[in-house]
Formats: structure tokens, C-alpha cells, sequence
């Protein structure tokens, strides 16, 4: 049972039905709110894991290697570069592979770079179409790739080639992801020329392992917080001026009927997420689109509130050991830390 109209303030996700424009997806390319200050120096590498100060220092490295060329004719100070045109920072989730890859962003002192995740170019080159993006995103001095995913073959495919293109022209890539890229369709897709194409955009990375534990762990319990109605209604009215209110399935639904690049423009101007009702999930296409959600809404940092079966019981045990188990073990991370926020 969902409660809207008991309070103002309250809003239906499914009531929304956003657009979004191929310019403002491009425009939207930049890191989320919560690492706009994103540095090296403000990574706190663990020294339990000494990859997490080597993978700072190479990409460190990285960064200053991505800096134009300088032309002056008497220079004489070597260009530092890095031995291939991008860096791949595999790893699990919440060791700060995103912090690492929004301070690559920053410390390129270039006009022209992107930060977006996989499902987000992708969402640019479906709306824009293949040779309007090529031609928008060329001359780019730096393309940052978060959570790089295959879901589907085809996009796959589609990014393979873009990535080929912006390379030839002298862009650099960053990209992070849970899985090395030689192993990105593994329990996912058996097609060897699939593969073929996994391994060859393999080929343009320095791949760069980071090792640690869940952040987002540290300081709670791995439980998802669940309310009963009444603490759920009084956490949704202390949340803010502007809370959305839905009951799970029908979230569930909606999410069916809205591009996931869209998603973000979902909660826009939201305060909190409310979801009565939370129940495990079956059907995979409906697993992956509400983890396509709680990343958004994770890097949007708004606190989630629910009833019903705690969120990190979400994803059945066959599709947590199936070939999207990371994924869905990183939703889970954070549906835990937006329960607790």
C-alpha cells in the first residue's frame, strides 16, 4: 500500500515519464554530485591493500600523460605517456574505483572530456545516433567509462567501434568495471566472435587491479534497514520537502516503460526514495533494470526507505550466482548504504 496524498510532498515515480534530449545527455556527461571534488589527494587508499596507493600513482601518471601536448618550440620537458591509450581499473565494488576514475577526470585539465557509464553512452549514440556521436565525441581529450557492462551483445558491439574511432583520433580512455576485460562475457555470452570483439577492445586498455574491501560495509551491518508503516511514513516525512512514494511492483512496472538513461531524470528535485511492499525479484530483465535504478539513485545520494522484504534480499540466490552476480552484489552494497543513509 502506498500512502500518497496523506502528506504534501509526496510524488508517484510511475506518474513521471521524463525525456531526454541527445544535447543534454551529452551535456550531462560529467561525474555525479558526490565526486565533484574528487581528487587523488582525497582518495584514501587502505594500506591493508597496497593496490589502492598503486592504482592512485598510475593513474595519477595517467592523468598527466592525457594533458595536451605542449608545442612551445624550446620545450624540452618529456610528455609523460602512459604504453597504451587507456586504463582499465578492475576491481570490486566500493574500494573507490568511481572516486578514481571522477579524479582522472578532474586532474585533465583538458575542455573537451566525458565522464558517463556504459549505459549512458550507449543511451547517446541510440538517440543521437552512431556517426552524429562519433562526430560530437572526436577531438575529445579524455572519455571516462564507469561500470562498463555487457548486457547486450549488440551494445557491445556498438561500443567497440565507437571506442575504435575515438582512439584513432587521439582520445584517451578510463574505464572501470568489477570483471578484467579479457572476461567480460564470461556466463554471459558464448558466441566466440562475441568474444573475438571482447579481446580486441581488451587490447587498447592497461588493465590496473585494486584490491580492498567494501567501504560501504564498513560501518553497517550488510542489512538493509526495513520499516513497519507508520516508521516508514514518519522517515519519509523527516526525508525532506520532496519524497516519492511507490509501492515496489509498481516501480517494477514502470521502470519497464522508461529508458534506463532516463532513469536519472526520474528523481529529479527528490529529497528521499520511498518503495512499500520490497519483495525478491524473479525475473531478471526486472533485476537488471532496477539495478540500472539504484545506481542512480545511489549516485544521486538520496536515502532510501522501505517496507516489506529488506532490499539486500532483493536478487534470488540462482541470480546471485549467475553471470550478473556482481552487479547485483553492487546493488545490493548500495541499497544497504541508502537504507542507513
Amino acid at each position: 500500500m502506498t500512502h500518497i496524498g496523506t502528506m504534501t510532498g509526496r510524488v508517484r515515480l510511475t506518474e513521471r515519464n521524463p525525456q531526454l534530449s541527445g544535447e543534454e545527455m551529452l551535456a550531462s556527461l560529467v561525474p555525479p554530485p558526490q565526486f565533484d571534488a574528487a581528487t587523488f589527494d582525497s582518495y584514501r587508499a587502505d594500506d591493508q591493500y597496497p593496490s589502492q596507493a598503486e592504482s592512485k600513482e598510475l593513474l595519477a601518471r595517467f592523468s598527466a600523460g592525457a594533458m595536451p601536448p605542449k608545442r612551445g618550440l624550446f620545450s624540452r620537458k618529456p610528455k609523460v605517456e602512459p604504453m597504451k591509450p587507456g586504463v582499465y581499473l578492475d576491481g570490486g565494488f566500493g574500494v573507490g574505483k568511481t572516486h578514481l576514475l571522477a579524479a582522472v577526470f578532474h586532474a585533465v585539465p583538458a575542455r573537451r572530456k566525458y565522464f558517463g557509464s556504459f549505459i549512458e553512452y550507449t543511451a547517446l549514440v541510440g538517440a543521437l545516433g552512431y556517426q552524429n556521436t562519433v562526430e560530437l565525441l572526436k577531438g575529445s581529450a579524455l572519455l571516462c567509462i564507469d561500470e562498463f557492462e555487457l548486457d547486450d551483445p549488440g551494445d557491445t558491439m556498438v561500443m567497440t567501434r565507437l571506442l575504435g574511432e575515438l582512439v584513432a583520433s587521439g582520445t584517451r580512455l578510463a574505464a572501470t568495471s568489477n570483471t578484467p576485460p579479457n572476461a567480460l562475457g564470461e556466463g554471459r555470452f558464448a558466441a566466440q566472435d562475441f568474444l573475438r570483439e571482447i579481446h580486441a577492445m581488451s587490447d587498447s586498455f592497461q588493465t590496473i587491479r585494486i584490491d580492498g574491501v567494501d567501504f560501504r560495509q564498513r560501518s553497517i551491518d550488510g542489512t538493509s534497514v526495513v520499516l513497519d508503516p507508520d516508521e516508514y511514513d514518519a522517515a519519509l516525512d523527516a526525508a525532506g520537502a520532496t519524497v516519492s512514494d511507490d509501492a515496489f511492483d509498481d516501480l517494477l512496472g514502470h521502470l519497464a516503460h522508461v529508458h534506463p538513461s532516463r532513469y536519472i531524470r526520474l528523481i529529479d528535485g527528490l529529497d528521499a526514495v520511498g518503495l512499500t511492499g520490497v519483495r525478491q525479484i524473479t525475473d531478471q530483465s526486472e533485476a537488471l533494470r532496477f539495478v540500472a535504478f539504484v545506481d542512480r539513485v545511489y549516485d544521486a545520494q538520496l536515502p532510501i526507505r522501505a517496507t516489506g522484504l529488506p532490499l539486500n534480499d532483493v536478487f534470488s540466490a540462482e541470480m546471485l550466482a549467475g553471470g550478473y552476480r556482481k552487479k547485483y552484489l553492487r546493488a545490493v552494497s548500495r541499497l544497504n548504504a541508502s537504507t542507513h543513509a
